[in-house]
């Protein structure tokens, strides 16, 4: 895999550094706040960065306050996600997926609720919202659970308009290396609830509310160092310029893979895919670039907990993702070029 990051948006970032050095403000300045207010424009929602995807989550959880109640996420995503639910001293509940989209099943999760259910984790795996999202969202709205978005793999995904993380009380990215808008690390928690961000910037320091420069108050009892340095902004700042044309070149490969594999998620009308993977089942492919997750990955395989989870085991041996990583480098070549060397 490479990390193409052309001249002229090396350019842009160095320049911003300059003005980084020049304001002696090194974190949690005028940079992350404009970071912040970009990625808010692109959502359209309330945001607040943080050091990692998983951060954010750990924040929205203790916003939620969960300890000691039971948290509903998808056996079949990134530990990070149980692990947060973990942390905000929770008790995991794994569901099963769908095998349309990867994403939480909404009949397996409704049997999994109990009275003690007080929020639900949905990750919108490989690029794309979760498709059963919707019917999720009333669900939670009705029984008074908080439905959180894990949307690390979703930059650029939108379903009628709607970004990931507009559908529950909050979501978070992520910014790690392998993402679709690489920064490294970091993470940005978004909200159409502006209490929430407010509350998660407060809490990402310490608990501290920061006016001109001067501490005011301690206004919360939790919170730690979640902060990302200016330095990680001015990067920020730079990709999400550089986003688009990263999402252009992952849908232009996407649409020949769609006349190459018969056997792929198939996007809802109205959905748009920022395409971190593209997701096959049953091929045999020369090149790939591995699984989403391997069964090994799942939450209740790293406790070892057996669970009835059908769905997501078969997920995990059938499926398998294409090379669409920014700058693969046979991206530009037709269609019948790409099938015949992919499938022989």
């Amino acid at each position: 895999m490479v990390l193409p990051f052309e001249k002229e948006y090396r350019e842009k970032y160095y320049k911003k550094l300059d003005e980084i050095f020049d304001s002696n403000f090194w974190s949690d300045g005028k940079v992350t706040r404009e970071f912040e207010e970009k990625f808010g424009e692109y959502t359209g929602l309330s945001a607040c960065a943080v050091t990692s995807g998983g951060a954010g989550l750990l924040s929205i959880l203790d916003y939620v306050d969960v300890k000691g109640a039971e948290v509903i996420v998808p056996a079949n995503t990134f530990w990070a996600t149980a692990q947060a639910a973990k942390k905000a001293g929770a008790k995991v509940v794994y569901a099963d997926c769908n095998k349309e989209d990867l994403c939480m099943s909404y009949e397996d999760m409704v049997g999994k609720v109990t009275e003690r259910t007080k929020a639900i984790i949905v990750v919108h795996i490989g690029g794309h919202i979760a498709f059963d999202i919707e019917k999720i969202a009333s669900f939670c709205k009705e029984k008074n659970i908080a439905l959180i978005e894990d949307c690390a793999h979703a930059h650029g995904a939108v379903w009628n308009g709607k970004a990931a993380g507009s559908y529950g009380i909050a979501g978070s990215y992520s910014f790690y290396a392998t993402k679709t808008m690489p920064l490294g690390e970091g993470g940005m928690v978004v909200s159409s609830n502006k209490e929430i961000i407010d509350w998660i910037k407060k809490y990402r320091n310490y608990g501290k509310e920061v006016i001109n420069g001067n501490v005011v108050t301690y206004p919360l009892k939790e919170g730690f160092n979640f902060r990302i340095s200016e330095f990680t902004a001015a990067l920020g700042l730079v990709q999400l310029e550089h986003l688009p044309k990263i999402l252009e070149w992952k849908r232009a490969l996407a649409k020949k893979y769609d006349q190459i594999f018969e056997k792929h998620v198939v996007l809802p009308e109205g959905m748009e895919s920022g395409y971190y993977k593209y997701i096959v089942f049953d091929e045999k492919l020369k090149e790939e670039t591995g699984k989403v997750f391997n069964d090994t990955d799942f939450g209740n395989e790293i406790e070892g907990i057996q669970v009835d989870l059908p769905n997501s085991y078969w997920v995990a041996k059938h499926h398998k993702c294409a090379p669409i990583y920014y700058g693969w480098d046979k991206a530009e070549w037709s269609v019948e070029e790409i099938k015949k060397y992919l499938l022989g």
